[in-house]
């Protein structure tokens, strides 16, 4: 069986590879581990190798996480779709979402923020492949909703998030990233840093394409199965 530090140096060795080929700078891209339905205790491990940003989709299973690895220097991502119920939480005890896609809800994360805690770094969701059964905004709208959030003042507005629809072919995996790659150079007044693309699956591709965060679960912790199941 493939432990989690041998699975934790292949996917590093994976990014490593990724930014030689595509001839950008060392370091240029950071590992996000995506440890939704997985115990704290391989949280816990995957730190203890040097890993120190964690996401999760779900609220309840984030908090339950957190409580438990407060302990832990840990940089707590949201990345699941955000419920106005949900922000307040969110507010209070992530450093970064992922999945912002409306103004109302920037505007709930912005006021709920708590005052003695930096500005929430948040992402805009962007639904690149235009699917139905996905959230995000739509290349078009994004101008608009950027420099909105970006006004608000307790968030800071680092990038974008996305994730394209399925495809195993290298180069049709490129091209939704690099439209949304020339769409972020176009935006104007705007100084964004974080590109919130690629996955285990197209991981070559996104970085070749300028992501500067890929977000990897299963990869590195093995299968996902439910909390409690073995």
């Amino acid at each position: 069986m493939t432990s989690i530090a041998e699975r934790y140096q292949h996917v590093r060795s994976q990014i490593r590879h990724a930014i030689g080929i595509a001839g950008r700078p060392k370091g240029c891209v950071q590992l996000l581990a995506v440890s939704k339905t997985k115990p704290a205790e391989d949280i816990a491990a995957l730190y203890r190798l040097g890993q120190r940003h964690f996401a999760e989709n779900y609220l309840q299973e984030a908090r339950s996480k957190q409580q438990k690895l407060a302990a832990f220097n840990i940089t707590w991502h949201f990345i699941g779709p955000i419920q106005s119920n949900k922000t307040s939480a969110i507010a209070h005890y992530f450093d970064w979402v992922h999945s912002v896609d409306r103004l109302k809800i920037a505007q709930r994360l912005s006021e709920q923020r708590p005052a003695h805690l930096p500005p929430l770094n948040v992402c805009l969701q962007v639904n690149i492949s235009g699917e139905a059964s996905k959230s995000g905004v739509t290349l078009t709208e994004l101008p608009d909703l950027a420099q909105a959030i970006a006004l608000l003042p307790n968030l800071v507005l680092r990038g974008v998030m996305a994730i394209p629809a399925p495809e195993d072919n290298y180069a049709r995996q490129r091209q939704p990233y690099r439209a949304l790659y020339q769409a972020l150079q176009a935006l104007e007044g705007l100084s964004l840093d974080t590109y919130s693309f690629g996955m285990s699956g197209d991981l070559k591709a996104a970085v070749m394409e300028g992501s500067t965060l890929v977000r990897v679960g299963t990869a590195l912790f093995g299968e996902r199965h439910p909390l409690g199941d073995p």
